[in-house]
């Protein structure tokens, strides 16, 4: 007999297979069949909160649409638990492609292929979808057509892969001691890295016993991302730390959800990270003492008692808001040079 986090995977399949396939009609009517009228959608900046399925539909994926009238979405991971206060949750991981053609919230249109990766979870009660929080990796579209305003990524920007393990989407049936001990592992894990540097260097983190030598981190575009424990220090966790050393230390200030199924592990919070901007500054931005929150939608997978890949997507946008960057008022002034509207010919046309 399949379990809950089985069915509430299934559920999931007609909303992503409509998106696949982007039938205006085909979406809307699976949205309102799936999702409570009330249903809450958190979204990244700028498209902010959206209440109820129309919404969400009019306001975020019309406009993807409209840039991208042939776009078509690609899950690589489709996960499922129970976190620890007894929700249950679908995570979803992937890409949106489609040929860009018209500006997407002002980012102009470069005629090609264009890729946007997506973090989304959803919370499942009764059978119906009552929450969503969903990062796009906006600023991965802004470096494709060479439009982002902001400094250059210190890891690599690249068209981030699906699980090495090809288990994404089809795994064996699920075993809860698996779900559970994956699911502990990283929380074990990320209760040792809150110790440094409060508690000492880097060894109190016991990084390799808990992270695979030859492990990928995938981080959103505008930081990148980085192989080996030594490249993920390097290229985020240092710059990282030097710019918000009392990171992990308001923890009565955010609420965690952590699920497991089999090898994966995600987490939420909405915000799950609270920190100030100090010392070195972070993404280029001189420090201002600012507190800031921090949302992020992070994928893990678990590999003979270790991690293998970790897929994080940040909501790096809202934290530039929050530090009083208009990312989008930088990327018009930025690109002002350009020829605005839609690209002169249509998809298709010889």
């Amino acid at each position: 007999m399949p379990s809950i986090h089985d069915t509430n995977r299934d559920l999931l399949t007609p909303l992503r297979t409509a998106l696949y396939d982007w039938n205006d009609a085909e979406i809307r009517q699976v949205l309102n069949t799936l999702c409570a009228a009330d249903a809450v959608f958190h979204c990244c900046h700028p498209f902010g909160d959206q209440i109820g399925p129309e919404a969400f539909f009019e306001n975020v994926l019309i406009p993807l649409r409209a840039a991208w009238p042939d776009v078509e979405r690609r899950d690589w991971l489709v996960m499922a638990g129970e976190d620890e206060h007894g929700h249950d949750w679908v995570g979803c991981g992937g890409h949106y492609v489609g040929t860009f053609v018209g500006p997407l919230l002002d980012i102009p249109p470069s005629g090609h292929f264009a890729h946007m990766r997506f973090h989304e979870y959803y919370r499942i009660v009764e059978g119906k979808i009552v929450e969503m929080q969903m990062i796009w990796d906006l600023p991965e579209v802004m470096m494709q057509v060479g439009a982002w305003p902001m400094a250059p990524s210190l890891g690599a920007e690249i068209f981030i892969p699906g699980p090495a393990s090809d288990d994404g989407l089809v795994r064996p049936a699920r075993v809860e001691a698996e779900s559970n001990a994956s699911r502990d592992l990283i929380v074990d894990m990320l209760n040792h890295m809150k110790r440094h540097p409060f508690q000492g260097g880097p060894e109190v983190m016991e990084m390799p016993r808990f992270w695979h030598e030859n492990m990928n981190w995938y981080g959103p575009a505008g930081i990148g991302t980085c192989r080996g424990i030594q490249g993920f220090r390097n290229w985020h966790q240092i710059p990282f730390l030097n710019g918000m050393p009392d990171r992990g230390q308001y923890l009565d200030e955010i609420t965690y959800h952590f699920f497991g199924d089999g090898p994966y592990v995600a987490v939420t919070g909405w915000p799950d990270m609270v920190q100030t901007v100090t010392h070195d500054g972070w993404l280029g931005i001189a420090p201002s003492g600012k507190k800031i929150t921090m949302r992020s939608l992070d994928f893990w997978r678990v590999d003979d008692g270790r991690i293998r890949e970790n897929w994080v997507m940040v909501d790096l946008l809202d934290a530039y808001r929050q530090l009083g960057v208009d990312v989008f008022h930088r990327l018009r002034e930025f690109n002002k040079a350009r020829v605005p509207g839609r690209v002169p010919f249509p998809v298709g046309d010889a």
